[in-house]
């Protein structure tokens, strides 16, 4: 039977069920990796789990997120990992050595294995040929732990490469094509692999650029096929033995295919306030602008910085511009300063700021008020900057370099060309990462450490109010937003608790807790972006019961069930106008129901009518829900 490559690492790893796109599979994980804004729950479910050390391959735990030390929250954070790292078994990524998928493409992405991370960017290292998928922080415990990652068997998309980029087109115009095509929804359930001849002339960098981004389409995951393009990479990191040349079967069948014409491109942006907002930036020229910021896990490689820098060598920032400017690894930055090209940057007026996620994640760097931001990020949501009434733009680094110079939206297509030198071998300087010791070590925790919410059995019948109504492509910023001033909380729940939902309802958590929780109803494509679990663990301490959306982003309704929150989609999508906030409603018999598989209806209290809903769960989801969330299901089901 010919196969897809995802599929054939699919197979090579499957532990259970069968490839049947929608059915559940279980998969063997190699590798996992966890950040600080999602690793502080993730180990302390890990402890809970009583596991002494992790199982896989590989596992990682990176400090990257929340580097602002401005109290003693993060510092905290950062020392419970790092303890939590040597008494598991996992190595540590210490402050400053870069961002997670920066740093794992670099040493540590292996073609044909599989990696799951606490982040939704993970799919990053499926520009090496890896099988790597975002995932909540408690499925990626369970992997630590040496358990099955469970998904429904993704479809399968081709998207054909073809040509060549032309000078100043760029792999993020890639993607950002893709996702004017496809749109944020696009990707649901699917994997996206790249193929065909134009595949060949992106280095392992622009495919990660491509793949990373594939988060924004809502895709399982997105993977390129392992070649010497490949091989390459890793000969210049010093892990020419991790390779393996890997590709789908000429005649794999794909449940859909696009082409794009990479010669055919021109420089792109992404506009307020969407990643699929896409437009051509020639249409957006003369826009005056305020901030550039160029970086993030998308576009802060080596080779991204190297043509920063020839841009701006020799030139200066426009006074009005604020230019700032994040190397994604200390790799990265130790060869920028060894070449001279950091100088050339700090010449024109660039601020360099530490290898760190930095404001992609909200930390620092927000943009004046009704401003206009330049940035080579993945995410543009509304607010997601700071600042709530900024224009944020997704452009690739060579469109951000020439906009900042002259101070308004550029084409670099107008530029002089420019030419970089690679090197055939990186800087390699692995002191920032720890390996554990062989050797006892105790968990320290801070004061602002506090134990993750506990969920309780379904119960037979569930009667609550509607307490919020939203609408379509709610993200996990609205649930949980992040930011300087809400990240240090994320290991302390109740606290967090006050600001869920705080930009669309501000007395959401107060109505709440007057209420005793109760039902959230939402629109399409609810919870996309972040794989941030906490916009599930906050809502359970909320007592949130339940999710009615008209559909789900994948990795956000696993994170309900793992919660113990059943995220219900409607059987007919025009009666979300049937639900009412601050109306009461019964779910009667739903722990049977959700058990025999059998239709579910929610119930108006008044009786006067009743609305179909879904009742789509697998079995080992049904499970999960009965016992009340993966930790208690987990806790049963131990050996």
């Amino acid at each position: 039977m010919s196969l897809t490559l995802a599929q054939k690492i699919i197979k090579n790893h499957l532990t259970l069920g069968e490839m049947t796109p929608g059915s559940d599979i279980g998969l063997k994980i190699d590798q996992t990796l966890t950040q600080d804004a999602t690793g502080t729950m993730a180990y302390l479910e890990f402890e809970a789990m009583g596991v002494p050390k992790v199982k896989t391959e590989l596992s990682v735990a990176y400090i990257d997120h929340n580097t602002l030390q401005t109290g003693f929250e993060n510092a905290d954070d950062h020392r419970f990992i790092r303890s939590a790292a040597r008494r598991f078994g996992l190595r540590f990524s210490k402050p400053g050595n870069g961002i997670c998928h920066q740093v794992h493409l670099e040493r540590f992405a292996v073609p044909g294995k599989t990696l799951i991370g606490s982040d939704s960017h993970t799919p990053t290292c499926g520009g090496m040929g890896m099988l790597a998928i975002g995932a909540g922080g408690l499925d990626v415990a369970v992997a630590m732990g040496g358990g099955a990652y469970h998904i429904p068997m993704p479809k399968m998309i081709r998207v054909n490469l073809t040509g060549r980029l032309r000078d100043f087109v760029t792999a993020k115009d890639v993607i950002l094509k893709v996702l004017q095509i496809l749109t944020v929804k696009g990707g649901v359930g699917k994997i996206v692999e790249y193929a065909g001849e134009g595949v060949k002339t992106l280095s392992v960098p622009e495919r990660a650029t491509i793949t990373n981004m594939g988060a924004e389409l809502g895709a399982t995951t997105s993977i390129f096929p392992s070649d010497e393009i490949t091989r390459e990479f890793l000969k210049a990191q010093g892990r020419a033995g991790d390779y393996t040349p890997l590709s789908g079967d000429p005649d794999a069948v794909y449940d859909g295919e696009y082409t794009v014409d990479l010669s055919a491109l021109r420089p792109l942006a992404a506009c307020p306030h969407s990643p699929d907002n896409v437009k051509p930036v020639s249409e957006l020229a003369g826009m005056q602008i305020n901030q550039v910021c160029i970086g993030s896990c998308t576009n802060s490689s080596l080779a991204d910085m190297l043509k920063v820098a020839a841009i701006l060598k020799g030139n200066a920032v426009a006074p009005w511009v604020d230019l700032t400017v994040s190397p994604g690894s200390m790799q990265v930055l130790h060869m920028l300063s060894a070449g001279g090209a950091l100088a050339d940057m700090i010449a024109a007026g660039a601020r360099v700021l530490e290898c760190a996620c930095g404001p992609c994640i909200g930390m620092g760097q927000s943009p004046c008020s009704d401003g206009v931001s330049l940035r080579t990020f993945n995410r543009n949501f509304e607010g997601r900057s700071g600042t709530a009434d900024a224009g944020v733009y997704l452009v690739s680094p060579e469109t951000a370099a020439a906009s900042a110079l002259a101070g308004v939206f550029t084409d670099p297509t107008v530029l002089p060309p420019i030419s970089i030198d690679l090197p055939e071998q990186f800087t390699v300087n692995d002191r920032m990462i720890e390996q554990p010791p062989n050797r006892p070590v105790d968990i320290v925790r801070g004061p602002n450490i506090k134990p993750f919410p506990k969920s309780e059995p379904l119960p037979e019948t569930l009667e609550a109010e509607v307490v919020l109504k939203v609408g379509d492509n709610i993200t996990t910023d609205h649930i949980m937003p992040a930011g300087a001033k809400i990240l240090p909380y994320r290991s302390n729940i109740p606290y967090l608790s006050q600001f869920c939902f705080g930009a669309t309802d501000p007395e959401f958590s107060g109505r709440c807790k007057q209420k005793g929780g109760g039902i959230i109803i939402a629109g399409e494509n609810y919870g996309q972006g972040s794989s941030r679990e906490h916009a599930a663990l906050v809502p359970l301490y909320l007592g949130i019961k339940a999710v009615i959306a008209k559909s789900f982003a994948r990795i956000h309704r696993a994170n309900l069930i793992n919660a113990g929150i059943l995220p219900l989609t409607f059987a007919n999508p025009e009666d979300y106008e049937k639900a009412k906030r601050d109306e009461r409603f019964l779910l009667h018999h739903i722990a049977r129901l959700i058990k025999t598989g059998e239709a579910i209806k929610l119930l108006h209290m008044s009786g006067e009518f009743s609305i179909p809903l879904v009742n789509g769960f697998s079995e080992r989801e049904r499970r999960i829900l009965l016992a009340g969330g993966l930790l208690n299901y987990t806790r049963e089901n131990a050996d």
